[in-house]
């Protein structure tokens, strides 16, 4: 499947878009869950976590698959392919990844915080409420880095299809080589009788 030029470049802003969401709500949800940490403020640390559960819950889901889906449409639709290039294939699995880590570590921990504040009782766990944000922060800028520099080349599967590609275009000249050779490449037609 290939994306046509504006579908492409829709998918692309949608993936941008989504990404840096994903990077500014990490952030954010470290910023409420070091202020929750950090407080002596019983008012503070309820208010804290209180906004990192709305966050979690309404935002963060949402936001990570959009991120996935585009992002597998984009790479199934260009050239760069899924796994063809290294930096393709390791955004792909630590998207995966911290999806995972956003339905199954970061949330039960947010929710668990909140029951136990809400309950009047202190945070019972500063990991709860910071891991999960440090995690993903690290993971998003990672990704963004990576994305920009496209470090480590094809894969074995990206060296492999280049190679078949390469042999497959061996035996056709190229319309600047006939030029240079000074005979006009003529599209073949064939003859219906």
């Amino acid at each position: 499947m290939k994306l046509s030029r504006p579908a492409r470049r829709a998918f692309l802003v949608v993936h941008v878009v989504a990404s840096a969401g994903w990077l500014g709500l990490s952030l954010g949800l470290l910023a409420l869950g070091v202020t929750a940490a950090t407080t002596a403020s019983p008012v503070a640390v309820e208010a804290g976590v209180r906004a990192m559960k709305l966050f979690a819950d309404w935002l963060l889901l949402p936001i990570a698959l959009l991120t996935l889906v585009s992002g597998v449409v984009l790479a199934l639709g260009t050239p760069w392919g899924l796994a063809r290039h290294r930096w393709v294939f390791t955004k792909f699995w630590l998207t995966l990844a911290t999806t995972t880590a956003t339905v199954f570590a970061l949330r039960p921990g947010v929710n668990a915080a909140v029951a136990e504040v809400a309950a009047g009782g202190p945070l019972p766990d500063a990991g709860d409420v910071l891991f999960g944000p440090v995690v993903s922060l690290s993971a998003y800028v990672f990704m963004t880095v990576i994305s920009l520099l496209k470090p480590w080349g094809l894969t074995r599967r990206g060296r492999r299809l280049r190679a078949s590609a390469g042999r497959a275009s061996a035996g056709r000249p190229s319309a600047g080589s006939a030029r240079r050779a000074g005979t006009r490449e003529v599209p073949s037609r064939s003859v219906q009788g």
